[in-house]
């Protein structure tokens, strides 16, 4: 019995020896990736029950640009949730709304306006970062400060919501006050997904990860660093350049990426301050995620 019990310790002491020094090398290669770039990049990669495996700048207030398309979202589903609103309701689009000149495939699709769900909305909003859509849904919650008090409420921490996006998207540094950090987006992720606090009913939490993994932006971030039809649920922000300076002060992409096993992690990688061009801005974000699964793989 002493033998057994000593046989399965050293074997505990042996895996737990061999996960700390995969750790030690997933933060060392990222650290290590990131040494050459011209850019304040936060890192927050977190295992399934939310237990952080890399920090780096991870707690530096860096924009989130459309990120936040996916808090809203929470938001608007909470009210669903409390009977405000339904996701058959019908909103009317109007040539009013359409007229901000941002991206939006509502406006491609419907350029005179148009009556759409609720649900249509929101899937224009996060899946695909329809500007209208978003500015229409934060109209309907009563303006970003609701939103931003509706989040801290929530308990969802690290977080500023100060503009839509077309006010927003007028000022350059404007955007500087709607932000988060890696660690928060890394919280806001994980507490909406376990929803251990019931944030959303079941129908509403299926509807959010169901738009989240539908998402068609960024293709070149996380879900170039994980094999061709890996499930990811996340959401992208861009905040294009700098006019003088040349400066890119977001590419980022926040979410889950879930693992052949049924296990999955949260990685949020915020892209800031870039002197790098678009696409190696976007590089940075893909190889973090390949070598966080590389290192989850491994692991599983």
């Amino acid at each position: 019995m002493l033998r057994q019990s000593l046989s399965i310790t050293l074997l505990w002491l042996l895996s737990f020896s061999a996960y700390s020094q995969s750790l030690v090398s997933l933060n060392t290669d990222i650290k290590s990736l990131l040494d050459s770039k011209q850019a304040t990049v936060g890192v927050s990669i977190w295992d399934q029950n939310a237990n952080p495996i890399v920090e780096i700048n991870a707690d530096n207030q860096l924009p989130m640009q459309s990120v936040f398309k996916f808090h809203l979202a929470v938001a608007v589903l909470h009210q669903v949730d409390q009977g405000k609103w339904s996701l058959a309701d019908k909103i009317t689009i109007t040539p009013d709304d359409l007229d901000n000149g941002l991206w939006s495939p509502i406006r491609k699709k419907y350029p005179t306006g148009a009556e759409l769900t609720l649900a249509q909305i929101i899937k224009y909003t996060v899946a695909v970062s329809d500007n209208v859509g978003c500015d229409v849904l934060i109209g309907m919650l009563g303006g970003p400060k609701v939103l931003e008090q509706y989040l801290h409420q929530a308990g969802i921490k690290d977080v500023a919501i100060k503009y839509n996006e077309e006010m927003m998207q007028q000022v350059w540094q404007r955007q500087f006050d709607n932000w988060t950090t890696a660690n928060g987006a890394n919280q806001a992720l994980s507490k909406l997904y376990d929803n251990n606090e019931q944030l959303l009913s079941a129908t509403s939490h299926r509807f959010l990860w169901d738009v989240m993994k539908s998402s068609k932006t960024g293709k070149n971030k996380i879900r170039a660093g994980v094999p061709e039809g890996t499930v990811v649920a996340h959401k992208t922000g861009y905040s294009g350049k700098h006019n003088q300076t040349g400066v890119i002060a977001a590419h980022n992409d926040i979410g889950i990426v879930f693992l052949p096993n049924g296990s999955h992690y949260y990685i949020s990688v915020l892209v800031s301050d870039s002197r790098e061009s678009s696409d190696d801005s976007q590089k940075i974000i893909a190889d973090i995620s390949q070598l966080a699964w590389m290192h989850f793989i491994a692991e599983n």
